[in-house]
């Protein structure tokens, strides 16, 4: 009895060392290693740990640190099906009829391990929710009726897609939705990776003359990173430099990247490949969230198909790395870190990635968006991009209406339009057919907007000048019935889930924010209440490591501000 069990272990180690030997000499090694267990057994138990601690030459508390970091790893046997529900507004009552079905809690497993209920915070079908994850399968638009064959696993439609609204000018998703995304001859015939003559100098010049800002957040302006990263050792002609494009699309409300990953890929595999040739870089990644399997999918036969065709190779080439469950590695530093195989811990500025990023590189790093601008920039030139949107806020933005509404989806419009003129024209209006109380434009971590502030045009000066930001171009709509006293909660507690941890104010202050305001909902809002609050605020603002915990007041002081009823404070 005793041999038979040693063999079985002694085959299962074998079994072990050969998944994770695949990674040995593979960027992220000991992170892809220990994904590559869980896809195997559902979970990395003590001995796989061991077997990567000796694989990298990593001590076991460095491995440890990496598997609990990380939402994927799992380190007990999963149960046999787990549900993952979208945690949104319009989710919590899906969420509860669940709880209530089971009898059990979000988090908590069946007695007898049949099944789970799990939160994440983001599947990239914001416009169709409510959504569930269960395997790679996702499923849209569920009501009462679709408990049951979500319980079952039967009946899955297949995920809705928003339709193009009409009234747009897409220049980005022109051809998203319409054109086959593998169709790479017919991608080319359109123009696709004709550059014409332009020198690595005449790119940058473009993309300055463009206008063009990073479209994932912090619309800091392209030209700057790439100007910076070509500058590095540009007399040595073989110095290592990176492209990393931040396909880590998690907040809540946005779901562009994963629309144009899979329904235009070669888009954005030329838009890195541009970015290479101007700043000298000989190697890219794609960092892509483990919760778009079907973009990893595309994404892999896209990249396969361009280095058949000679577009990817010795010069150039582009390798897709999966994320392993880290809101967090949507930062940047953070993202590097990951994709050294790490915990994804925030790293201190200076220096900058442009300078030392990707094992200390010069690393230039957008989101997807920003890489699938610059094609369109180059074939018309700067200048014409620039002659859409509104001074500094210059081209197009693909925003992402959600929330309450009667028809949600992808616009990409100029920049300049009212945010109220925005939700008229698109929305529909309110799928409850109640009024609009509440906008949170830019992610978990935007502010919120009340009707007041509608008129303010959509572009990164105006939204700045009333405390507000574009962010990802995610809008999301509430009725009348929303607590923005809840909302304002759910936002430290937000914090509290997805930080490194790195930062006191960010670490410690998310949860002190979160016992805070439930203490105002539950208790009534004093004096001395509201001004710890606000210092509270103003600690994580000025005092975090990243905008992680430094943007996490902006829904809290905006909801103070706009609606102070639902504080229990006069108006």
């Amino acid at each position: 009895m005793t041999g038979s069990r040693d063999d079985s272990i002694m085959t299962t180690m074998t079994e072990i060392a050969e998944i994770i030997a695949q990674h040995e000499h593979r960027v992220g090694g000991p992170l892809s290693a220990l994904r590559a267990v869980v896809e195997a057994y559902g979970y990395v138990d003590d001995k796989a740990q061991s077997a990567v601690a000796s694989l990298f030459n990593i001590s076991g508390a460095e491995v440890r640190g990496i598997v609990s970091f990380y939402e994927d790893l799992k380190t007990s046997p999963p149960a046999a099906r787990t549900i993952r529900i979208w945690q949104a507004s319009g989710c919590r009552e899906l969420t509860q009829s669940l709880e209530a079905r089971l009898g059990i809690q979000l988090g908590e497993k069946m007695p007898d391990n049949s099944l789970a209920l799990e939160a994440v915070h983001c599947l990239g079908h914001c416009a169709s929710g409510p959504v569930a994850m269960i395997g790679e399968e996702i499923w849209t638009d569920i009501n009462d009726a679709d408990i049951e064959n979500l319980l079952t696993g039967e009946n899955n439609e297949p995920p809705s897609q928003p339709g193009p609204l009409p009234n747009q000018t897409r220049l980005i998703f022109n051809r998203c939705g319409i054109a086959d995304p593998l169709d790479l001859t017919t991608y080319k015939k359109e123009g696709g990776f004709k550059t014409g003559s332009l020198s690595a100098d005449g790119i940058i010049e473009e993309i300055r003359t463009s206008g063009l800002r990073g479209r994932g957040g912090a619309g800091f302006p392209a030209h700057i990173k790439w100007q910076t990263v070509a500058d590095q050792n540009a007399d040595q002609s073989a110095y290592q430099k990176y492209i990393v494009c931040n396909a880590d699309e998690g907040d809540s409300g946005t779901f562009a990247d994963r629309m144009i990953m899979e329904g235009d890929p070669f888009l954005l595999i030329e838009g890195m490949c541009l970015a290479a040739g101007a700043v000298g870089a000989s190697k890219g990644f794609i960092y892509l969230r483990s919760e778009y399997p079907h973009a990893r999918d595309v994404l892999t036969e896209a990249i396969t198909l361009a280095r058949e065709d000679g577009l990817l190779g010795e010069t150039f080439d582009i390798e897709l790395f999966i994320g392993a469950g880290a809101y967090i590695c949507g930062e940047e530093t953070s993202l590097l870190e990951s994709l050294e195989g790490k915990r994804g811990l925030i790293r201190a500025k200076p220096p900058l990635p442009a300078v030392e990023g990707l094992f200390g590189k010069p690393t230039l790093v957008h989101n997807v968006i920003t890489f699938c601008s610059v094609p369109w920039i180059v074939r018309h030139g700067g200048a014409a991009y620039r002659e859409y949107g509104v001074g500094d806020s210059s081209g197009t933005m693909p925003f992402q209406l959600s929330g309450n509404v009667k028809q949600g989806g992808l616009i990409e419009i100029p920049f300049g339009m009212p945010l109220g003129e925005f939700i008229d024209a698109f929305s529909g209006g309110t799928r409850s057919g109640r009024p609009i109380k509440a906008v949170q434009i830019g992610g978990p971590l935007g502010a919120y907007l009340s009707p007041a502030q509608f008129d303010t045009p959509l572009t990164y000066e105006a939204m700045a000048e009333i405390g507000a930001g574009i962010g990802h171009g995610g809008i999301v709509v509430f009725d009348e019935t929303v607590d923005l006293a809840e909302q304002a909660q759910y936002s430290f507690q937000f914090c509290e889930i997805e930080s490194c941890g790195k930062c006191t104010p960010c670490r410690i202050g998310s949860v002190r924010g979160k016992e805070l305001v439930s203490d105002i909902r539950a208790n009534g809002c004093t004096e001395e209440k509201l001004s710890l609050l606000k210092d509270l605020c103003d600690v994580m603002e000025k005092a975090s490591l990243c905008q992680m915990g430094g943007m996490t007041p902006i829904p809290v002081e905006s909801a103070l501000k706009h609606f102070p009823q639902d504080f229990g404070l006069e108006p």
